[in-house]
């Protein structure tokens, strides 16, 4: 059947879902142009006598009687060089192209081209007439901005021999660059953008197991609770305690090379300040425009629900495109829980039955293969290259026992819980130490004892469980207060301070603190730990509390995050030899 002649009528409109009576021919999946004004949609249920559609775009004006007609390609993405340093809609519609043609809102029935089609690339081509290629092979290298290499690919599931390659030269995303002779004498041409459906994955050769830490210099994260390259992690707060801005910070600092931000549903006055914060921000990898690296796709809460719906895997598909690169790509989806949201309401507009708190049965399957794609893999070309994903959730009230925070945790593995009390004392990162977990940590142990030292994980083991103890303690002094506690447990109490103020508090707006080195992480750590080990010889020797809290030295320590450079590791020496002089102070006074 000719795809042009494929059309329906609709029957029924229901909010973003319009039903089309009859057998349209119409495939699961498929995309679709609805109405005059040409609104795009995709077929997401058919019967023999019903097909149904959810449309992208606001259905206001569409009646019983409008069009729809079939493109006979599944809701796709455009790729190659030009996502970098650019904006996209849920449905990757360029929001700078929208602006020109409709202005501040956008308006319905807009058909742009995702990349543009008229700029040329400079391109050098990497193979040649009579080489043998496959799915994944790089034809060829353009420079798509000053940080990153673009690598044109072979599209999955062709091979064969090349033909008629360019020469190198400028050419657009349209423009052939050869053709590949497949066994069966068919000749594909490939050209230098492709085109995949956003709701399949790209094939990769092998999937590593975790074995590297996404590094994003915060301690917390880092030390702590650390996240793999390919891992996936969830950042679940309730309203204001910095859900946003701690993903703000892992994508200015985290060591991926290329970062994708969806905004899912979120307020479009965070959209903006995300749009502003990262256009004059400076990459510290590169000393690039940290843009050049980076790409958004903004969808905020008064978009569409089914575009937000698209959103997410829009992004995933991106990824998964660099990766094939051989890049390390870290997606930030803020968040996931106005995605479920889109996912209830088209839901209930569909009459399915609702589970609990009316979200879809089919919610933890949608989540899991979501979080799923993630992954440090082989890809078919043979390089290596990673996606981690991690989701904010935005549970209401705070309520980690609702249904999307639960089903989250079930398929992330690092889970990072945001504490309204500790935000409301303005303690940032307001990520809570007793509730939150990794489960990457055992798999990162072998990296972080090569690459920073043999007993790290020793170390951030003690810190945790001092943090433990002082949790446990604190149901005493709540009760009966500290003055009845013995020296040993006030020290414990003291350090487990030093280490919460000086260690997991982190100064987002202050040059040293707000990204740190792992050198200067395990340092600190040692440092704690190292003044907690002479401060107990001393109450062993019998010393009081109240003589050892005389001396600034607790101070002394919790302000090193200030006042040790990042770069100069060598002055830690001089806070080694200040623990050791309040030792032998107190000795000495106390003899």
């Amino acid at each position: 059947m000719n795809n042009a002649k494929r059309t329906g009528i609709i029957s029924g409109v229901n909010g973003p879902i319009i039903y089309l009576k009859g057998n349209t021919g119409f495939k699961i999946s498929e995309m679709v142009y609805v109405g005059p004004d040409q609104l795009v949609g995709e077929v997401i249920n058919l019967t023999k006598d019903t097909t149904t559609v959810q449309v992208y775009e606001e259905t206001t004006g569409l009646k019983p009687g409008d069009e729809v007609t079939a493109t006979g390609d599944a809701i796709s993405v455009t790729l190659g060089p030009g996502i970098l340093h650019n904006i996209f809609d849920g449905i990757e519609r360029p929001l700078s192209e929208i602006a020109r043609q409709s202005g501040t809102y956008i308006s319905r029935g807009v058909h742009v081209s995702s990349l543009d089609t008229n700029r040329k690339w400079d391109v050098k081509m990497t193979v040649k007439d009579g080489d043998f290629v496959t799915g994944g092979t790089i034809i060829a290298e353009t420079q798509e901005t000053t940080s990153i290499l673009h690598k044109s690919m072979i599209p999955p599931g062709i091979e064969g021999y090349v033909a008629n390659a360019v020469p190198d030269g400028s050419y657009t995303i349209e423009d052939t660059l050869l053709t590949v002779q497949t066994s069966d004498g068919t000749e594909v041409p490939v050209r230098l953008a492709q085109k995949w459906p956003i709701r399949i994955a790209r094939p990769t050769a092998a999937r590593y197991p975790a074995s590297q830490p996404l590094i994003t210099g915060q301690r917390i994260l880092d030390t702590l609770f650390p996240i793999a390259k390919g891992g996936t992690a969830a950042v679940p707060g309730g309203f204001g305690t910095g859900k946003t801005m701690t993903q703000h910070q892992i994508a200015k600092w985290a060591n991926a090379n290329i970062i994708i931000y969806i905004g899912c549903g979120e307020r479009g006055n965070e959209m903006t300040q995300v749009l502003e914060d990262f256009a004059d921000l400076i990459d510290p990898q590169t000393g690039n425009p940290l843009m050049d690296r980076t790409t958004l796709i903004a969808n905020t809460s008064n978009m569409p629900v089914a575009a937000r719906e698209a959103s997410i895997y829009t992004g995933l598909t991106l990824a998964e495109y660099y990766r094939d690169m051989g890049y390390d790509v870290a997606i930030m989806a803020d968040s996931t829980s106005r995605w479920a949201e889109a996912l209830r309401e088209l839901s209930g507009r569909l009459e399915e039955m609702p589970a609990e708190e009316g979200f879809p049965a089919y919610l933890a399957s949608r989540l899991s293969q979501f979080y799923e794609r993630a992954g440090h893999m082989q890809n078919l070309n043979g390089s290596e290259g990673s996606v981690s994903i991690i989701g904010a959730v935005s549970p209401q009230g705070g309520d980690f026992s609702e249904p999307v925070t639960q089903n989250t945790k079930r398929f992330v593995r690092c889970f990072w819980g945001l504490d309204k009390s500790l935000a409301y004392a303005r303690h940032f990162p307001a990520i809570q130490w007793l509730t939150s977990y990794s489960e990457y940590l055992s798999d990162l142990s072998q990296w972080y004892t090569k690459n920073v030292a043999a007993n790290f994980v020793d170390y951030r083991n003690q810190l945790m469980s001092i943090l433990n103890q002082e949790s446990s303690l604190m149901e005493i002094v709540k009760l009966i207060g500290s003055d009845v506690l013995p020296d040993d447990q006030k020290l414990t109490l003291e350090i487990a301070r030093v280490i919460r103020i000086g260690f997991l508090q982190q100064n987002a707006f202050h040059p040293e603190d707000t990204c740190v080195p792992m050198e200067k992480q395990y340092k600190m750590m040692e440092i704690i730990l190292y003044l907690n080990g002479k401060c107990r010889d001393l109450i062993a020797l019998g010393m009081p509390m109240s003589i050892l809290k005389e001396n600034d030295i607790f101070e002394k320590i919790t302000s090193i995050k200030y006042d040790v450079p990042n770069n100069q590791p060598e002055l830690f020496e001089n806070y080694h030899q200040a623990v050791d002089e309040f030792y032998e102070d107190v000795l000495r006074r106390n003899s």
